[in-house]
């Protein structure tokens, strides 16, 4: 049996896309997509993940943003009115992306459906 591959801290960020579901701007209000995902195994609370666009080929494209309380934790960061704009939003669905984080919430159809634009 071959040993288990180790990977970096890169490429477990960038697998984290993968499980991840992209919002568009009519979902969310905001001029920027958001990415929110499930718990799947990570050691930290609920994030979400926010780009320019839909389509992220390196996880260092994505900021981060933890949920509760709102702070940004990683990557690019959104300018102060974008990122006051994240935060509204954030505080704004935070029982939602909580539940989805939790899998409380267990597809995404579902959360889509309970999230409100700002």
């Amino acid at each position: 049996m071959d040993a288990p591959t180790l990977l970096t801290a890169t490429e477990v960020q960038g697998q984290a896309t993968y499980g991840m579901a992209n919002l568009r701007s009519k979902t969310t209000g905001l001029p920027f997509v958001v990415f929110i995902s499930q718990k799947a195994g990570a050691r930290h609370d609920a994030r979400v993940k926010v780009s320019d666009g839909p389509r992220v080929h390196q996880p260092d494209q994505m900021g981060s943003y933890q949920v509760r309380p709102f702070r940004h934790t990683d990557g690019p960061r959104l300018d102060p009115a974008d990122e006051a704009r994240l935060q509204a939003w954030a505080d704004l669905n935070r029982d939602v992306l909580i539940s989805y984080w939790n899998g409380q919430i267990e597809f995404t159809e579902d959360a889509i459906e309970l999230l409100k634009p700002v």
